[in-house]
């Protein structure tokens, strides 16, 4: 028998898990109150991140505040949304940029068409995303693995077509002169030494318009840590225990008396109003979108940011999702080798932490266990479980 132990690779592997193990193992045992200090240094951190001399570095192509905006907010709110529809309720989903589509639409017609405000059309694009979740849910979630991905990639299509094809929503024009959010306030950060150190000296965070992009990006900090507080509510609830039942075994979770049906539909429901909430907040800065700003590949990249940071685990998706968004900008400069580069990163991550960069411990036994750590989705893995299994039958 091979001894791995001496692959350089097996040695990497090893040490990260060791010293992401030993942090985790810190933050379990921490008390409440280090957590909340913890968190809100988190916060003050973000706030922080569009200066200028963090922009320079991250991103000397693009301009770094509305970069911050979108790709990176909108990719880490959507994963969040995903992450509840596969991370924690196994279901493949490869259709989710529909619901970003709906809530996109849904600021521009209400906006455009009938004068609504911006808080309002988002309550009400959040809950006509959930209630297409549910539309498209009720008839194909009895269907599992690689015949519900199908269904889901059709519905994708479906609202992309049909939004490409309708006159009263622009048709391949889409729709211009989206409305800005109402600004709340003229407050702006006061120009001393060390705002102005910072580059935020000066700026007026609530107050929406075409140019600043930092407004928006605070904006989207909001709704992400709402969003955040929200889903980690629901994961740590007899709702989260009951979507990680279906991911493992879905059969043996029904025999056990829970609900699957419903359940999948509710976390269907809202990973589309998530979604939702992210296309109407998109479509607030865009001041035009078209059917082309919501193809397949955006559902398929959101997917992978999701497994790459850790399909289950919070921390991992945001990972997952800020990395997928920043790397393509950051190396912007490669110019046609960009997309090769960023394919290149991608395969190296994933096959130094195939279970993501930041797993949970749950998925990470699921991998080794060989079922993939999402159900029945067509993920299964050849742990040492499945090896074992194999050398017995033969």
């Amino acid at each position: 028998m091979n001894d791995s132990s001496g692959n350089p690779l097996t040695r990497v592997r090893g040490a990260y898990s060791s010293a992401a193990d030993s942090i985790r193992d810190r933050w379990s045992g921490a008390p409440s109150w280090a957590r909340w200090v913890v968190y809100v240094v988190l916060i003050v951190l973000a706030l922080f991140l569009p200066a200028d001399g963090i922009g320079s570095f991250m991103s000397p192509y693009t301009d770094w505040p509305t970069l911050l905006f979108f790709p990176i907010g909108g990719y880490i709110l959507l994963g969040i949304g995903l992450n509840v529809v596969v991370g924690q309720a196994g279901l493949l989903d490869l259709g989710y940029v529909a619901f970003f589509a709906i809530g996109g639409y849904a600021m521009a017609v209400f906006g455009v068409k009938f004068g609504w405000s911006f808080w309002e059309i988002l309550l009400v694009g959040i809950a006509l995303s959930a209630l297409s979740g549910i539309i498209l849910g009720a008839p194909t979630l009895r269907l599992r693995g690689d015949y519900l991905a199908i269904v889901t990639l059709g519905f994708g299509e479906i609202v992309r077509i049909t939004a490409n094809n309708t006159n009263y929503i622009g048709g391949p024009n889409g729709i211009g002169g989206i409305p800005h959010p109402p600004s709340l306030s003229e407050w702006t950060i006061p120009d001393n030494g060390l705002f102005d150190a910072l580059g935020i000296g000066g700026v007026q965070p609530f107050k929406y318009g075409a140019l600043d992009g930092k407004p928006y990006y605070y904006l989207m900090v909001l709704v992400i840590v709402v969003a955040i507080i929200f889903v980690k509510r629901l994961e740590n609830s007899r709702v989260g225990r009951a979507w990680a039942s279906i991911r493992e075994d879905e059969d043996a979770a029904e025999l056990m008396g829970v609900p699957t049906f419903k359940f999948k539909l509710a976390a269907f429901a809202i990973g589309a109003a998530i979604g939702g909430g992210t296309g109407v907040v998109y479509a607030s800065q865009a001041v035009s979108i078209i059917p082309t700003n919501f193809p397949f590949i955006l559902s398929a990249t959101i997917l992978a940011a999701v497994v790459l940071g850790g399909s289950g685990n919070l921390p991992g998706v945001i990972l997952g999702s800020f990395l997928v968004a920043w790397i393509p900008e950051r190396i912007r400069g490669l110019q046609e080798y960009r997309v090769l580069v960023f394919g290149g990163v991608l395969v190296l991550l994933m096959v130094f932490r195939p279970e993501g960069l930041l797993p949970s411990r749950r998925r990470k036994a699921e991998l080794q266990e060989g079922s993939g750590g999402m159900g029945s989705m067509g993920a299964e893995v050849a742990g040492p479980a499945t090896v074992a299994a194999g050398e017995v039958g033969e």
